[in-house]
């Protein structure tokens, strides 16, 4: 089997790229990986190019959410299909589905949705119309959702926002995310706190955070950009910002256990809960129902936007070390059902059961 991947070296996408195609391959399955959007890093680049069963190509075609309008998501979606030709490959995964919306792309398509403009606007701007400056991606969304053969999504909470939203007849099935974990040195525990994500992004809700900061008794780091791509900001006075660090770095850090805290207000999986929960670290999440599905009974839920919560929740793990080595060992043990060899498994029983099926192109997935 020969699949085509479109992936993009921004955010999280990357990394589930590359643990799902070195897994496939595995399975016996060739990968090529078709980057848009800016270069990956040189450190990107060595990972994906170590995979000996998968190709990255770097086509310098856009991002949806880095564009103005649809027409270069079009021309970017058409390009896909230039080059699953050309690599003659059995079936294509969109992991960013307004591609389907273009011209068809000739083989079989399973479109995964990690997210998306408008979704992401339903929590960042709670109450309010989308803004009809971003009509088109949610138009071109609708129509490569229901372009595809297959769809997926990270989480059964998260498919079926997205069912709703774009008013899908099924939600897409449902295959949780896995991660490799990261190398770390071993160290002992420390009392500190972390937070890792864009923090520019206001689904994160760094300021809240930075809030309860000022009124901790221990430090709480937060790593990750503050800079968004358009220009967004975050000023940050309390939390101890260590920028973006790499792999070996997180590790190092998640192996000292702080508590990990994610305060998102979206989040249709959260990587970075997963590298931490494989750390051993306890978990202080938002109380969301993507986190409840993954992490009920392995960490402490806040509800609301309630600084002095987030505070208590961190201060309780601080203060009861007992609590806090029994949250970290259980989110450990959950930590454990999310695994990039389950992940690979999953897609590859879709994409066997799609090209059995031979599904014919234009076919409602939902």
């Amino acid at each position: 089997m020969r699949v085509l991947i479109t992936t993009d070296a921004v955010g999280g996408v990357w990394q589930y790229s590359v643990d799902l195609a070195r897994e496939l391959g595995v399975l016996g399955v060739e990968c090529v990986l078709a980057l848009l959007g800016p270069p990956p890093s040189p450190a990107q680049r060595a990972e994906a190019q170590a995979i000996a069963t998968a190709t990255l190509i770097e086509t310098g075609l856009p991002l949806d959410w880095l564009c103005d309008g649809p027409k270069p998501v079009l021309a970017a979606g058409a390009a896909i299909g230039d080059l699953a030709r050309a690599q003659r490959v059995d079936l294509v995964q969109l992991n960013m589905p307004t591609l389907g919306a273009a011209s068809p792309i000739g083989v079989p398509t399973v479109a995964v949705t990690h997210g998306c403009v408008s979704t992401w606007w339903q929590a960042a701007k709670r109450g309010q119309p989308l803004d009809p400056m971003f009509d088109w991606h949610r138009r071109l969304m609708g129509e490569g959702l229901r372009a595809a053969d297959r769809l997926v999504a990270p989480t059964a909470s998260y498919a079926r926002v997205v069912a709703r939203h774009y008013g899908l007849r099924h939600a897409p099935a449902v295959v949780h995310n896995g991660r490799t974990a990261l190398p770390a040195r071993t160290s002992a525990m420390h009392d500190r706190a972390l937070t890792v994500g864009r923090l520019w992004d206001k689904v994160k809700r760094a300021a809240l955070l930075d809030t309860a900061a000022a009124r901790l008794t221990v430090p709480f780091d937060a790593a990750g950009t503050v800079t968004g791509p358009h220009g967004e900001q975050v000023d940050l006075a309390n939390l101890h910002l260590l920028g973006t660090l790499d792999g070996a770095a997180l590790g190092d850090r998640l192996a000292s256990r702080p508590v990990f805290v994610s305060a998102a207000s979206f989040e249709p999986f959260g990587l970075a809960v997963l590298e931490a929960a494989q750390a051993g670290c306890a978990l202080v999440l938002s109380d969301i129902s993507s986190f409840r599905e993954l992490w009920d009974g392995a960490a402490l839920f806040v509800a609301g936007d309630d600084a002095a919560a987030y505070v208590h929740a961190i201060d309780t793990l601080i203060g009861d070390s007992a609590l806090r080595h029994r949250l970290g060992e259980a989110a450990r043990q959950r930590a454990a059902r999310y695994t990039p060899q389950a992940m690979a498994a999953r897609m590859h029983g879709i994409y066997a059961g799609l090209l059995a099926d031979h599904a014919p192109r234009g076919k409602v997935a939902a």
